[in-house]
């Protein structure tokens, strides 16, 4: 498919949309119904007033469907509340236009990116505005695991110093486990709260005579990157934070023991024929999509499956989620004390052209109405302590929220922001090889060897 790029003439000035004058009939819930936190909204309305008529311009994710619909229905409050004239718009290759009208000196006033790794690439370049240290201060109080996301948001700015640009918004759930209760219910198998536990289930239900786990790495061009999630998890359980960001600048090698014990752990469940419904050999063959159909089967072709909160939309047709289908945290290891990590990823808010109203929104997206609106519908779980998780739309958004906010460190996945070539590449393929038989030790060392080859 052609992808258009627009050079020398921003992308923004000729794809904004608009957010209509909103007035009470046009906001999606009515003001002082409901849990949300209209009090917060009226308070933000107080602190910007003579904004009024001033333009904002938006650059972001979200382009079509549902995601850029709610997203229109949070910037209606936000019109309403400071009478700013907002204008939405993005495109499908939205990261690099935004690297082209960053560029060029035609950004809009707010850019969103759920990429940390590109937005340090900007800073490095003068192209953010750095939000100022308070405002750090704020995010780090203010948010479940907020020095998690405070690191997050740092980057080296054009004169080589660190400072802080990026605010975090809308963030996604990766560490879950996903099962049937009604399975567990008729076996008297409890959901576990330790790693150890967990495999102390899965070698249970091998006794039981069944399959603890479905697992598949297919998915077309980038098979293997299911794999990948799990040593990220695993990492996060048994390693420090702060190795696990060495890990994934490779100043912690990847064949290094701490890196190889990991697919280690993987590797008793993934490569055990027990373990794994249709034996090791079915693993790195199964689509993703498709692997965690064995848990609905009757009799159950496995007991649970590991994945993001993405994955109910493979699900068959007509599975009710709480019902049919729940989840449990990826639990910690008993014996290691780090806490409640959780690995995710998410949308970060940036300035890219400064201004009042661009200044006024990021005061917005740290209110909690901004986050509740979309809470209240789908596809939104927030790090924000403030934001009253009883608006959430369901139960299992609900569920997933509360995992988000007893975080005490939230990482990134780390394939994601590990170059291309190893992260949606040697980690990729090095996982199929392990799993078809290959020592974790061999694939470390091959996946190091790619890192050492990029970096000639």
């Amino acid at each position: 498919m052609h992808k258009l790029l627009l050079a020398g003439v921003s992308a923004i000035a000729l794809a904004l949309t608009g957010i209509s004058g909103a007035s009470a009939q046009d906001l999606k819930f009515p003001k002082g119904e409901g849990a949300f936190s209209w009090k917060a909204l009226d308070d933000f309305a107080a602190a910007h007033k003579g904004l009024e008529g001033q333009k904002l311009t938006i650059w972001g994710p979200w382009r079509e469907g549902g995601d850029k619909e709610q997203f229109e229905t949070v910037l209606a409050y936000f019109k309403d509340a400071t009478g700013i004239d907002v204008s939405y718009a993005s495109s499908e290759n939205y990261e690099q236009q935004a690297v082209i009208d960053t560029a060029a000196g035609s950004a809009a006033n707010i850019t969103i990116l759920p990429q940390p790794g590109l937005l340090a690439d900007l800073a490095s370049k003068g192209y953010l505005t750095p939000l100022g240290d308070d405002l750090a201060a704020r995010v780090k109080e203010e948010y479940a695991a907020g020095d998690s996301w405070v690191s997050l948001g740092t980057y080296k700015g054009k004169d080589g110093n660190p400072a802080f640009f990026a605010v975090p918004y809308k963030a996604d759930l990766k560490s879950l486990v996903w099962y049937s209760p009604d399975n567990f219910a008729e076996k008297g198998y409890e959901v576990p709260q330790t790693f150890e536990d967990m495999m102390a289930l899965s070698k249970k239900i091998i006794a039981d005579g069944g399959t603890p786990w479905c697992i598949g790495l297919g998915s077309g061009g980038a098979t293997g990157w299911p794999a990948t999630d799990w040593i990220e998890d695993i990492m996060l359980r048994t390693q420090s934070p702060e190795d696990y960001d060495k890990w994934v600048t490779n100043d912690l090698k990847f064949n290094d023991p701490k890196v190889v014990g990991a697919l280690d752990i993987f590797g008793e469940i993934a490569k055990d024929d027990k373990m794994v419904a249709g034996g090791a050999k079915a693993v790195g063959t199964t689509d993703f999509r498709d692997s965690p159909k064995g848990l609905f089967t009757v009799p159950p072709q496995c007991y649970m499956h590991h994945q993001a909160s993405f994955i109910p939309s493979f699900f068959p047709e007509g599975t009710q989620l709480g019902t049919d289908a729940s989840f449990f945290y990826f639990p910690p290891f008993a014996d290691k004390d780090l806490g409640k990590p959780v690995l995710g990823a998410g949308t970060l808010v940036t300035i890219t052209k400064d201004s009042p109203t661009a200044k006024a929104f990021i005061d917005f997206v740290q209110n909690p109405i901004s986050n509740e609106i979309w809470m209240a519908q789908s596809g939104f779980l927030s790090p924000l302590k403030s934001a009253n998780i009883e608006t959430y739309g369901n139960d299992t958004l609900k569920g997933e929220g509360k995992i988000l906010l007893d975080a005490t460190t939230f990482r990134f996945d780390g394939s994601d922001m590990m170059p291309g070539a190893i992260g949606a590449g040697a980690f990729w393929t090095g996982m199929v090889d392990f799993v078809n038989g290959k020592s974790s030790q061999d694939v470390a060392d091959e996946i190091q060897k790619a890192w050492d080859s990029i970096k000639k």
